[in-house]
């Protein structure tokens, strides 16, 4: 998964004057968990955007002014009601040999049959649960609607990837194709001409 990094400052004073005077400043205090103890730092609005306002899912490096350097993943983050300038962002640190589970977005590919035939494909979902080591986070997964027919579904097991496992039920549906209005209205203009036509084969026989 790619990474990116955000160059940070320890924070001596955590108080909300201290606070206040970081956002004043265009700074955004944050926490980094999942280690011994928090670590307090702030660091640049802008430095955020890229993994922020963006569908893709990042891992992050976050680099201090100290030296140190924390491998870690977006947990929460927090915007002002009104005006969206981010307040406040919360991260969980990686470690290689322990799982996380992370929002993995999802790429769909292939033009499906159904499509084709006048059907619409309609997305139940734009990204999946899954837990993996952090080596094994995908950027992305990948899904073939190629083989979908009108009125198929693409279940969360045709996904399955031994790197990581998905925490979704088995029966979860990712996507399916169904019948658009304008083919439900041909299809049924179909029928009535072939029971129009079969109605008349009858009445001719009956005639004879």
């Amino acid at each position: 998964m790619k990474s990116i990094t955000i160059n940070g400052s320890q924070r001596e004073s955590v108080g909300k004057k201290a606070t206040k005077a970081l956002r004043n400043a265009g700074q955004v205090p944050c926490v980094l968990y999942g280690g011994d103890k928090p670590v307090h730092f702030y660091a640049e609005e802008l430095s955020f955007s890229n993994l922020v306002y963006t569908p893709n899912a990042h891992t992050v490096v976050i680099a201090l002014n100290t030296g140190e350097k924390y491998s870690a993943i977006l947990q929460d983050i927090q915007f002002h009601p009104v005006t969206d300038k981010i307040l406040h962002v919360d991260f969980y640190q990686l470690f290689d040999d322990k799982e996380i589970t992370m929002e993995i977005p999802i790429s769909f590919i292939g033009n499906s049959r159904g499509v084709k035939n006048g059907g619409v494909l309609r997305k139940n979902r734009r990204s999946l649960r899954v837990k993996a080591l952090p080596a094994n986070l995908p950027d992305f997964i990948e899904a073939d609607i190629t083989p979908l027919k009108i009125g198929s579904k693409l279940y969360i097991t045709a996904l399955q990837n031994d790197a990581y496992r998905f925490m979704h039920p088995d029966n979860t549906v990712v996507c399916l194709v169904r019948r658009s209005r304008a083919s439900v209205d041909a299809f049924d203009e179909e029928e009535e001409e072939a029971a129009a036509e079969a109605a008349a084969a009858e009445e001719a026989a009956a005639q004879e």
